[in-house]
């Protein structure tokens, strides 16, 4: 439920309810504390705040709640889509500030509270384009002593950006959206980000404290840096009443739990984009082809796949692949692109294409629209400073210009027209970036903006899969899947970047229906090498392949396909489900994950980075398995077995992967 609405349907309790200023509701005690004109939060009879306070900037001024003089204290019992749960609002006023009203949601059995700030006006509008409801100066000495870290989340997955385990001896951090804050042995850790993303870019700002626990922390509306790839401040929001985002705060006994709760959240205000069907399988383009693709080499690839590779179970449970068609495809006559789909779908395919709506790649002011021939490019820049975005080697448009909508209905038509189902949509970042105005002039931020090209995209490609490739994390409604990482080959150092973002990033399969783990190739690698980057592929997500499958391909690289892409136990992990990780220290990339199934089974897959053999021991509790049971180990690759109990010991050669199932014995 948005906050407006809440709020009316609130304010007459607000008005007659009691004067009482606390809430001690399940595992919260929430207090005003005086001295420390904050809000002091236990959970649990654990002290985790001492004065959570709130801010924002008017004229380039910080302002906090501190600075009123007047405060006022209502609690009311609520229903929001959340639960059950009691409201606290505290009403700050003083004559020459807006009333800044601080609200904090709190749900008896939940791990988690949430918060916002809402200004208001009393006549003249305001402006700002920073505001916090979270602000902590001291963070309280929670985490037990040991290897406590905080994680670097990225706003997006451009240009090969990585998700980071910080040790807690940073002078400051600043994650985007959401961070978590945890002991990596005990995995008791906070949880902190947005969950509302139609018009703030949200910053995580912390300082450092000690090597156990971070110092102080700011969650705020209103960060755009070179990381949100913006070349000017965040969008001010102005009117008589200004809302930051709402923000998730909670403490949680496994630190990876708190991002699963975490993304159920954002699902839970902004539901994924429906899908009924099964996991993608299938190819796409770009992995080797490029821009050699043809309507030739295309059809043999749809060939070879119908003659080697869904005969011999590389299908989805739906019996099916994907086609995909990357860039490149514009050089196809519309009636090549038809008898392709037609192809497709003849060979028990699903045709895929590609598009990038919020880019222009000639960077010519003069020269006409694609498909829109009465705007030039020119006119539907996004200017920072006057001057035209640059990104990537692609010019930024504005997804509020008629033209770009105009461009939606003539490419989902084309699409259409020609039987694609699938379109995987690139380089979208660019349409969040802050600008200098939009042609909507009630646009006032880049998320905002951003919001109301993507409702148009969700509008005009409705009955297709949509995937996103370069994008921000959020907003995720949009979509059925995103890639998760930036570009991923053949090496083993591709499967290390991709299993970087699934080390801190798999949760998103929360907020998208499936992740993506890019196109895997397998030419010119060690057998290992293509092992490895299979099994990164089908604990990911979605399980698309990009090898020269055309017939002037490498009989190599082909024969590889057909052992490799084969392997009936393998492919059958690809379920769409993520896998977790089972540490979070990894200097660069977690190298261990793990889906535990609900009938106490598990599939497990331990990953060797470098040039040596790596030997170590399993623990079977650590991998949330119960260690006084004895399981049945199945490596998939290789169909060693072995029988399990407490622990087991693993050699993984060089450049290589292990990938276990463990069934009850």
């Amino acid at each position: 439920m948005k906050f407006e609405k809440l709020y009316l349907l609130l304010l007459p309790f607000l008005l007659f309810s009691c004067s009482e200023n606390r809430i001690d509701s399940g595992n919260w005690r929430f207090r005003y504390d005086t001295a420390n004109k904050g809000v002091r939060v236990e959970k649990n009879t654990e002290e985790l705040f001492s004065g959570l306070y709130a801010s924002y900037k008017l004229d380039g001024e910080e302002i906090t709640s501190k600075d009123y003089g007047k405060r006022t204290i209502k609690i009311t019992p609520f229903r929001d889509d959340f639960g059950n749960g009691e409201v606290m609002e505290i009403k700050y006023t003083d004559t020459e500030l807006p009333t800044l009203v601080h609200l904090f949601y709190v749900y008896p059995e939940k791990d988690y509270f949430l918060t916002e700030v809402v200004l208001l006006a009393s006549s003249q509008e305001i402006s700002t384009n920073y505001i916090a409801p979270v602000v902590v100066d001291n963070m309280k000495p929670v985490l037990p002593a040991g290897d406590n870290r905080a994680l670097f989340m990225p706003f997006d997955n451009d240009c090969w950006i990585r998700y980071q385990s910080h040790p807690l001896t940073f002078e400051a951090l600043r994650s985007y959206e959401v961070t978590a804050v945890f002991n990596n042995e005990t995995r008791n850790g906070w949880v902190i980000g947005s969950v509302e993303h139609d018009l703030w870019k949200t910053g995580i700002d912390m300082k450092k404290g000690d090597r156990n626990n971070p110092g102080a922390l700011v969650c705020y509306g209103g960060v755009a840096d070179t990381l949100t790839r913006d070349s000017k401040v965040h969008g001010s929001l102005s009117g008589k009443q200004i809302k930051s985002p709402k923000v998730l705060v909670g403490y949680f006994n496994d630190w990876r739990e708190g991002l699963v709760v975490y993304g159920k959240a954002n699902a839970t205000v902004t539901p994924r984009r429906e899908w009924s069907k099964a996991v993608p399988f299938g190819w796409n383009s770009w992995g080797a082809l490029q821009f050699d693709l043809n309507y030739r080499n295309a059809t043999e690839v749809s060939n070879f796949f119908k003659e080697n590779l869904q005969n011999n179970h590389f299908v989805n449970p739906d019996n099916t692949v994907v086609i995909w068609l990357d860039s490149g495809w514009n050089a196809f006559t519309e009636e090549e692109l038809r008898n392709f789909a037609d192809l497709c779908r003849a060979n028990g395919q699903i045709p895929g294409i590609y598009w990038t709506p919020f880019t222009d790649w000639g960077r010519n002011p003069e020269r006409a629209v694609l498909d829109v021939p009465e705007y030039t490019y020119k006119d539907v820049y996004l200017y920072a400073n006057g001057q035209p975005q640059e990104l990537d080697g692609a010019y930024a448009v504005d997804p509020t210009h008629p033209a770009i909508e105009q461009q939606m209905k003539h490419i989902s038509g084309l699409f259409r027209r020609t039987g694609f189902e699938y379109v995987k949509m690139d380089f979208m970042t660019h349409g969040a970036m802050e600008a200098d105005s939009w042609y909507l002039p009630h646009m006032q931020t880049g998320m905002e903006a951003y919001n109301y090209g993507m409702k148009l995209l969700d509008n005009y490609f409705h009955d297709m899969y949509l995937n996103l490739s370069i994008s921000p994390v959020f907003p995720a409604q949009y979509a059925q899947s995103r890639r998760i990482a930036c570009d991923a080959w053949n090496k083993i150092k591709d499967t290390e970047y991709t299993l970087n973002a699934l080390s801190y990033g798999w949760w998103q399969d929360n907020i998208y229906t499936y992740n993506d783990a890019d196109h895997i190739v397998l030419r010119e690698a060690t057998e290992g090498e293509n092992r490895a980057r299979i099994t990164s592929g089908v604990i990911t997500g979605i399980y698309i392949v990009g090898d020269d499958f055309s017939a002037t391909g490498k009989a190599a690289e082909k024969d590889r396909a057909r052992r490799f892409l084969t392997n009936p136990k393998v492919n059958a992990v690809a379920q769409g489900i993520s896998f977790m990780p089972v540490e979070g220290n990894g200097e660069q990339s977690e190298n261990q994950f793990v889906l535990v199934h609900d009938d106490g089974s598990a599939t497990y897959a331990i990953f060797n980075y470098t040039e040596n053999e790596l030997e170590t021991t399993v623990s079977l509790e650590r991998i949330g398995l119960n260690s006084n049971q004895s399981y049945q180990a199945e490596e998939l690759w290789s169909g060693m077995q072995q029988t399990v109990e407490g622990s087991f010991t693993v050699r993984v050669p060089a450049k290589d992967v292990l990938l276990f199932n463990l069934n009850l014995y």
